[in-house]
């Protein structure tokens, strides 16, 4: 009778748990924590499109497993977002060893997890040694299913030839982009892109996982090298709906609202500045990287396209969110609110600053009257307590930001 007893008060608990834990907000917050315990342990997954991929996996993963805690069914199919990852990491060049430890590491997450929540809630002792021991056994009945899954899909991506070409190709692009010692000229031969040119970086992703994501990207940047450079393409998939490129250019990019540049939803492009050598591979690459960072923390409706030239200062003074939001709280003042009135004496002085103190450039611009911009300045001024020739850098700076990521 015990027994009975004890195993009715084992499935509450683990009902209520699952009750709680699945709602969006709280689940996102698990498995934030479950995949920072897994990329400490494997810094190859810091990646942001290898990040993006594990958290999508682990999500679906966490519904499936939750879901089964409450039910005496053994059986958890894999998720598409699991096959998703394990076809990027084959596709990255990574050792199949990788994507094992994943698993394992997962499990050894979960099980820390659920034994910090026990010992929180502070079950009787024959309670959460019976939750834990249900908890270990379908975890590991999961690990050892999805294994052996992911690990045929992981093979089957490998044997589709994508071992001969993308590997090669992800290898000598990682050890460019680690600094490593390599010689260009076996590199080209390698990557079938000639290193000793100058070429522009590029990184496109898309806002949400598409299944063609990275045949779409391959083909809005091969008509990018068609029209902007001069026909040399290099192309990696970095994530499932994520690709690096590299464009050999010969000329001066075009203004990135060129309509040569236009994408559709759901693509975006960042974009590094022209570069030439390895060292320019590498650095192009960078910024790409960073201007790509900055379009993910921005306010929305900032263009699809965004060149790094454009948002340097905001990567840089961003770099640290709270000293950045000092910085503009400091030199704004009250011209950091979000009313329209505020917004307009921002541009303006934005616009002032950037034809170099002149009203009637600006007003050009703005499309307004001089005395507008006047009018405005001197307001601008009275609102900030000081002359704008006393820290007209740091204010440029701040707008920079504001601009960017909003207030």
């Amino acid at each position: 009778m015990a027994t009975t007893v004890n195993s009715a008060e084992i499935r509450q608990w683990i009902a209520d748990f699952v009750a709680e834990t699945l709602p969006a907000a709280t689940l996102e917050q698990v498995v934030t924590r479950l995949d920072n315990a897994i990329i400490t342990r494997i810094p190859e997954l810091r990646d942001r499109d290898m990040r993006r991929d594990l958290a999508a996996s682990s999500r679906a993963h966490a519904v499936a497993v939750l879901s089964g805690l409450t039910q005496d069914r053994f059986d958890y199919p894999v998720p598409e977002e699991a096959h998703a990852f394990a076809r990027t990491v084959a596709r990255r060049g990574y050792d199949v060893r990788l994507l094992l430890r994943v698993y394992h590491l997962g499990q050894e997450a979960v099980i820390d997890y659920m034994t910090e929540v026990l010992e929180q809630r502070q079950l009787p002792p024959d309670i959460e040694r019976s939750v834990l021991l249900r908890l270990f056994d379908r975890t590991t009945r999961w690990v050892s299913t999805s294994v052996e899954t992911l690990t045929d899909t992981y093979m089957a991506e490998r044997e589709r030839g994508l071992r001969a070409a993308f590997t090669q190709r992800a290898e000598i692009v990682r050890a460019l982009l680690d600094g490593s010692d390599v010689d260009a000229e076996t590199a080209s031969a390698g990557l079938g892109y000639r290193l000793t040119q100058r070429h522009v970086a590029l990184v496109l992703w898309t806002d949400e996982a598409a299944g063609e994501a990275v045949g779409l990207l391959d083909r809005i940047v091969a008509r990018y090298a068609a029209a902007l450079g001069n026909g040399s393409l290099l192309t990696v998939p970095s994530g499932a709906s994520a690709l690096w490129a590299w464009i050999g250019v010969d000329g001066d990019l075009p203004d990135p609202a060129d309509p040569a540049w236009s994408v559709d939803a759901p693509v975006r492009v960042a974009v590094g500045l022209p570069a030439a050598h390895t060292a320019g591979f590498r650095g192009s690459h960078r910024e790409a990287v960073a201007a790509r960072h900055v379009a993910e923390r921005a306010r929305p409706n900032l263009p699809r396209v965004l060149p790094y030239s454009e948002v340097e200062v905001a990567y840089l003074a961003g770099a640290d969110e709270t000293a950045m939001r000092a910085l503009v709280d400091r030199e704004l003042g009250a011209l950091a609110a979000a009313d329209p009135q505020s917004a307009r004496l921002r541009e303006t002085l934005h616009a002032y600053l950037r034809v170099r103190r002149s009203p009637d450039a600006a007003a050009k611009l703005l499309g307004v009257h001089k005395n507008t911009v006047r009018y405005r300045i001197q307001r601008i001024e009275e609102l900030l307590g000081h002359s704008l020739d006393q820290r007209g850098a740091r204010l440029e700076i701040a707008l920079e930001c504001v601009a960017i990521y909003g207030v």
